[in-house]
């Protein structure tokens, strides 16, 4: 039924809303611009074409859209009542309840206790915990390793990829030791799998059930625009920061990911930046070179006709719609982290008995997308006279813009930049410490890699000491009696670079 919107008064907002806390509806698509324009006011879907806009709104929201004037029709979302009668974990062709999730990930870290860590991000106002495995093979340990994270379902009602998830993990950490590319992942990568984001939106029917599932969280708020916004500030849809939003921005503080994806479901296309605006990134060729990696990937591995969204299967962000306060603008303009967005189903909650199909034509690719972050330009950078690990701006002369820079971990030092083929100037930079350009060459899916050592500028140079000093370059105790190095001591130190550093060592 179409409904115009001076119709509201015979089907008033209270009972439309009586017994929901958003709508889903559609109207006729005008254009690119009047399109993000309302997202500003709505929360534009992913099955939004070139036809029509398909969008969500809470009842605020939609009483904004109602100024607009615009014919619209209500779109009713059935959830089938899926039950896990005919479903298993053995066939992974179910969605969980709530406590068979939270068993699952609990599971997972007590069987694979050497290389994979649960961690609770974050217990909600609703008792229900946001979820993380970290599976390393020095899980825990800081080392040198890309950090990578896959999330899923930060909309309650996309759920593909949260069985997805699940099942990635059990195959990661069952496959160690006999699947030589997990063996590789696990012994290289610090991976991070949070299967799903919005446990409220989940079960906001229960925790019996994924039937009534919702896009937005508790508080009726689309956690994928509630970020702060590379263009629209720090609160660009109004609302305060969500606690699943603080808790995702406290986990991309403690860990600094390298890269990452944020899995949906409403479409079937890798989606890359920038989501808020026009411009393409710095590593435009970089980002259409993996996605169209995942789109051709998912088509080997599938029926013809999946994942053929726009552009075969690839789109930039806002090419297809504007997105203000989504989080994978969030990650890369603030976190200096590589983040996609992934949209794995048409379907945003498909029957369970086609679950392993998803799984099949997907797998490949989430597989060689992690694989991904071990390419391009890495190395550490250390401080020349004490060789400690130092957190630096990495930035590629004449290329970067928009916050496309890394910066090196200060725990360990190690940096990791993704790039496409080419020749570039590399800049390490820190404060206190002279700035060091090397020439680096990338080639497409290899590693290259690059440690670099910083001078302190109040660094002792040995041109600066005189013919005296250099004579005693060598130890003495703490009364200046001339003694071979021990405990108690002062000494000056030749260090490879050219420079000299005056230490005491004190017991």
């Amino acid at each position: 039924m179409l409904i115009l919107n001076n119709a509201v008064f015979s089907q008033s907002l209270e009972d439309l809303f009586h017994d929901k806390k958003e709508i889903y509806f559609k109207f006729k698509f005008q254009s690119v611009n009047k399109t993000n324009n309302l997202s500003n006011i709505i929360s534009i879907d992913h099955k939004t074409n070139k036809e029509n806009v398909y969008a969500y709104a809470t009842k605020n929201e939609f009483k904004a859209f109602l100024k607009c004037g615009i014919a619209y029709e209500l779109v009713e979302e059935l959830i089938p009542q899926y039950t896990n009668a005919s479903g298993s974990k053995n066939n992974w062709d179910y969605y969980p309840t709530y406590s068979e999730y939270t068993q699952m990930m609990e599971q997972f870290a007590d069987s694979f206790p050497d290389i994979c860590k649960l961690h609770n991000l974050g217990t909600l106002s609703s008792g229900r915990k946001i979820l993380c495995v970290q599976i390393s093979s020095n899980v825990g340990v800081k080392s040198n390793k890309p950090s990578f994270l896959y999330t899923s379902s930060m909309h309650g009602n996309e759920l593909t990829g949260y069985v997805l998830m699940l099942r990635l993990i059990d195959d990661v950490l069952s496959g160690y030791n006999t699947v030589s590319e997990y063996t590789q992942i696990v012994n290289n990568v610090d991976l991070w799998i949070n299967p799903l984001a919005n446990p409220d939106g989940a079960y906001a029917s229960g925790n019996h059930t994924i039937s009534g599932a919702t896009r937005n969280n508790a508080n009726g708020v689309d956690l994928n625009r509630n970020y702060p916004d590379p263009q629209n500030g720090s609160n660009p849809d109004g609302n305060a920061w969500q606690e699943e939003t603080l808790i995702f921005m406290d986990l991309a503080d403690s860990v600094q990911f390298d890269m990452s994806c944020n899995i949906h479901t409403g479409a079937e296309v890798f989606n890359y930046p920038w989501d808020t605006w026009s411009r393409l990134t710095a590593d435009d060729v970089w980002w259409r070179n993996i996605a169209y990696q995942y789109a051709d990937t998912a088509h080997a591995h599938s029926s013809p006709g999946y994942f053929n969204d726009l552009n075969n299967g690839v789109t930039n962000g806002w090419d297809w719609y504007e997105v203000n306060g989504g989080r994978q603008d969030f990650m890369n303009y603030f976190r200096f982290c590589r983040e996609s967005t992934l949209e794995l189903s048409s379907n945003k909650i498909p029957n369970p008995t086609t679950l392993p199909y998803y799984w099949n034509a997907n797998k490949r690719s989430l597989v060689n997308y992690i694989k991904q972050s071990l390419n391009g330009l890495r190395g550490l950078v250390t401080d020349s006279v004490t060789g400690l690990p130092l957190q630096a701006r990495v930035e590629i002369v004449g290329h970067d813009m928009d916050s496309s820079h890394v910066y090196s971990r200060i725990d360990v030092g190690n940096y990791h930049r993704y790039l496409s083929s080419g020749n570039y100037q590399v800049t390490f930079s820190k404060n206190g410490y002279y700035d060091k350009t090397i020439d680096v060459n990338v080639v497409d899916d290899q590693v290259v890699i690059h440690d670099v050592q910083l001078v302190p500028v109040n660094a002792v140079y040995i041109k600066d000491i005189n013919e005296e000093e250099l004579k005693i370059i060598n130890t003495f105790d703490i009364s200046g009696r001339k003694s071979p190095l021990q405990w108690n001591s002062i000494y000056l130190q030749q260090m490879s670079d050219g420079t000299v550093q005056k230490l005491m060592k004190i017991k």
